[in-house]
């Protein structure tokens, strides 16, 4: 059976799976890191930068010396194929795109652009869900790289995609005519986007790309199932660790001992919690989702946590955004191995 396409955009015709099904770091990809816009020479550029601009092109995995780069007239340029560069060497070293992704979130890399972090995820992410039939699903794993808007109206908990969200605010989502009106105070129609559901899924695979659906999160919804089964998968393809996740309505657990934020806002309210501290209302609120998760996999976990549960939490802002940082379900598991 053919799978249908998906996140075009994710870049995997850049790299190719290998036999463990990780993705292989490839000139191809280190390419397109150099011809993004904020790298590629513009009409005030250098020779010397156009130069190094063509010679990476043609082969992204030369060797660039200091004094190459020095000789760069823009030094804001010359600084962004630093990190180019930087990231490049990273990828290089770890030879692939899981392995550099882990490397650099247990080591804390601060040095990364986090839209490169992004975007490795949205490529792991797709590696991950290729063989996924459920576009419910597919949404729900944007979360993992993209931000999201969330709008708790009638009680409902709506994600839509904060970029998109932020497009319609300026332009009513008309381009170079809506921001014409905007700039005249014309008004526009409030912003509608699609809701996905069991009903309308299929209109999911022309628009992957668009990221302009929106999904139900409250509890017993698909999207939040959707959600526990992609935390799943991200699991078992980085560490080799099978868990089983759940939604959980709220944490009733006299033996509570272990949790993960999915955010630093559902951390801070984690933590709160669990050292038994008040947590304001409107803080409490803000737990846009709970999971329960158990590892199957008991011969890996710490023998004081053998058998007990780990509690996830996903929050929103005060300005109602969800930010998830999936390197948080790697790094903070209580595992007897390194995670």
């Amino acid at each position: 059976m053919k799978m249908t396409e998906f996140w075009r955009s994710a870049g995997t015709h850049l790299v190719s799976v290998n036999a463990d099904g990780w993705l292989d770091v490839t000139p191809d990809l280190v390419r397109a890191y150099f011809a993004r816009p904020e790298v590629r020479p513009i009409d005030t550029s250098c020779d010397e930068e156009i130069r190094l601009f063509e010679d990476l092109m043609a082969d992204p995995m030369m060797s660039v010396d200091d004094a190459r780069l020095a000789a760069i007239v823009d030094a804001d340029a010359a600084d962004n194929y630093r990190t180019v560069l930087d990231f490049r060497a990273r990828l290089v070293e770890a030879g692939t795109i899981e392995g550099a992704y882990l490397s650099m979130m247990r080591k804390a890399d601060a040095r990364v652009p986090s839209i490169f972090l992004d975007q490795m995820v949205h490529l792991i992410v797709h590696n991950i869900l290729g063989k996924a039939t459920d576009p419910i699903r597919l949404r729900a794993g944007e979360i993992f790289f993209r931000e999201q808007n969330v709008s708790t109206d009638e009680g409902r908990i709506m994600l839509a995609d904060e970029e998109v969200i932020a497009m319609h605010a300026e332009t009513g989502g008309a381009g170079s005519l809506g921001q014409l009106l905007v700039a005249s105070d014309t008004p526009m129609r409030q912003i509608e986007l699609d809701v996905l559901d069991e009903d309308n899924k299929a209109m999911y695979w022309e628009r992957s790309d668009n990221f302009d659906t929106v999904v139900d999160f409250r509890f017993t919804q698909p999207a939040l199932d959707a959600f526990a089964r992609v935390i799943e998968a991200w699991v078992h393809h980085f560490l080799d660790l099978k868990v089983k996740v759940q939604p959980r309505r709220s944490i009733e657990d006299e033996h509570w001992s272990w949790h993960i934020g999915l955010d630093a806002e559902a951390t801070r309210i984690l933590n709160a919690l669990y050292r038994e501290e008040t947590v304001e209302p409107q803080d409490a609120e803000r737990l846009v989702a709970l999971f329960q998760m158990d590892i199957e996999d008991q011969h890996r976990v710490g023998p004081t946590m053998s058998g007990k549960p780990i509690y996830l939490g996903l929050a929103m802002t005060k300005d109602k955004s969800v930010q998830m940082k999936p390197q948080n379900l790697l790094t903070n598991l209580p595992l007897i191995e390194p995670a």
